[in-house]
């Protein structure tokens, strides 16, 4: 038979490649996704700091399913134990998935021995928000922070972005 070949079969979601089939969402749905997660969280808390937080532990759950799974079918469940490494691997290949495209940069800082940063110019989570005056300084970045803060056990990692005014 022409054009008939073998299938293969997986087992478990988890043994599913990356690559094959289309993986992206649509930027529309989640840009609305992501807008009544912090609209929810908006009305659930009384100051700026609590509503970064917030956003900042939604980032954490997420970022620790990715991580765990990406280990999983990158790596062949070897984890690194390594902070640069780690870095490395959320600087590249975490970021990729979950945003389109690789961080700007991941620097080391200078206060501090153990202090990282990972950077981004446009950031996905910032693109679409609209920042009312009464909120000050309220950045959506606290998502991103919150999954990068999965690989930093005792140490600082910080996500900067540009954020437009």
């Amino acid at each position: 038979m022409i054009g008939v070949g073998k299938i293969k079969q997986y087992t478990n979601v988890l043994d599913k490649p990356l690559s094959k089939g289309k993986q992206e969402v649509s930027l529309s749905a989640f840009a609305f996704l992501f807008s009544e997660l912090v609209q929810y969280n908006q009305t659930q808390v009384d100051n700026i700091a609590e509503l970064e937080r917030r956003l900042e532990d939604a980032g954490y759950a997420v970022g620790a399913r990715v991580l765990e799974l990406l280990c999983h079918r990158e790596k062949g469940n070897r984890r690194e134990t390594r902070l640069i490494g780690i870095l490395s691997f959320v600087h590249s290949t975490v970021w990729k998935v979950l945003f389109g495209k690789i961080a700007d940069s991941l620097e080391k800082g200078t206060e501090h021995e153990d202090e990282y940063m990972i950077s981004e110019k446009e950031l996905l989570v910032n693109r679409f928000i609209s920042i009312p005056k009464d909120m000050g300084a309220f950045n959506c970045g606290a998502f991103a922070a919150g999954i990068v803060r999965v690989c930093s056990v005792s140490r600082t990692v910080y996500v900067y972005t540009n954020q437009i005014s």
